[in-house]
């Protein structure tokens, strides 16, 4: 196994009280596998990732228990310098909005260049070379001319394209893609999804995808992890969870996605809102807005009950949910 969480609990501390964001997330991914990682705002999604790469924001965040096995090293047992090592040269995030990831007063050659002065001691003359490659490489055009531009000179497509291309620069094992076409069209999403997949079997890597875009998921992932109020409810196989969700979230979440044969009806909405993480319901979290939930929803935390061999839902009644 690639990457392997397990058991992760990370809790915030603010003046209003402690918001416990993650609750005990267990999931892996191997190499050149895909797996989606999705939920609402607020579920936890980033917030793990974040605790992954070593970007957590501490305080107010803390990771207060579990464990992140990368290649075999529990990466919360490194020392900063060590973890920053990994991070790039061996990992590596794509974040949702490029624009304030990129530095705004430095060209794009230069921060894609930085990576290779860093990790690899590189001068500044080939360091520029290789931010050219990159640039060609996820299909900027006239990346020699434009490898002096900033940022604000690109599209929001070229910017996500100059993410990847640095997150890529030191061909890493693992990528991180959080929310990577949120604010993208629907034809640019489609472009750099099928990139990131192109690059993805070129290197063999592992990949993470975080979104709350079940269309965008449906034609990459290989596996699923669905996330509510910091927990992982359901995993499963891609092609199962579509066609079988064996938990009521999930369910809602499939339901929420606008079809054709169904046009001119109203779309269906999950009821009421996700959890305030201060204060999350006893039992199941989402028992509140849960069509299913009855009194032991209420009062005891289902565990993950196991579906099959590769499939887990946290639903006491996983099996009427499956059955639909």
């Amino acid at each position: 196994m690639l990457l392997e969480v397990r058991d992760l609990h990370v809790e915030f501390r603010t003046r209003d009280g402690i918001a416990r964001a993650v609750n005990g997330v267990t999931y892996g991914v191997d190499a050149g596998e895909t797996l989606a990682v999705l939920g609402e705002s607020g579920s936890g999604k980033s917030v793990t990732a974040q605790a992954v790469m070593g970007i957590l924001d501490t305080p107010p965040g803390r990771i207060t228990g579990g464990e992140i096995l990368f290649q075999g090293r529990d990466l919360l047992k490194l020392k900063e310098e060590e973890r920053r090592k990994v991070r790039g040269a061996e990992m590596a995030m794509i974040f949702q909005d490029a624009l304030s990831s990129l530095n705004p007063v430095v060209c794009v050659g230069d921060q894609l260049g930085e990576m290779f002065v860093v990790h690899r001691g590189m001068g500044k003359k080939d360091a520029r070379a290789r931010a050219v490659e990159l640039m060609d490489q996820v299909r900027i055009p006239g990346a020699k001319e434009r490898v002096k531009d900033y940022p604000h000179q690109f599209s929001g497509g070229m910017r996500q394209r100059i993410m990847i291309a640095m997150a890529i620069a030191l061909e890493p094992a693992l990528i991180i893609a959080d929310e990577p076409t949120t604010a993208l069209d629907v034809t640019v999403q489609a472009q750099v999804m099928d990139l990131l997949a192109e690059l993805q079997r070129e290197y063999h890597m592992g990949l993470i995808l975080i979104t709350h875009d079940l269309g965008v998921v449906a034609d990459v992932a290989d596996r699923i992890a669905v996330m509510y109020a910091g927990r992982i409810v359901e995993s499963a196989p891609v092609h199962d969870l579509y066609k079988a969700p064996a938990h009521p979230y999930t369910r809602g979440l499939l339901d929420s996605i606008p079809r054709l044969d169904q046009k001119g009806q109203e779309l269906y909405a999950i009821k009421g809102l996700p959890p305030n993480l201060m204060h999350i319901p006893s039992g199941c979290a989402f028992h509140p807005r849960c069509p299913m939930a009855r009194d032991v929803c209420r009062t005891d935390v289902p565990p993950p009950y196991e579906v099959s061999e590769d499939r887990a839902s946290a639903c006491h009644f996983w099996r009427e949910c499956l059955d639909g």
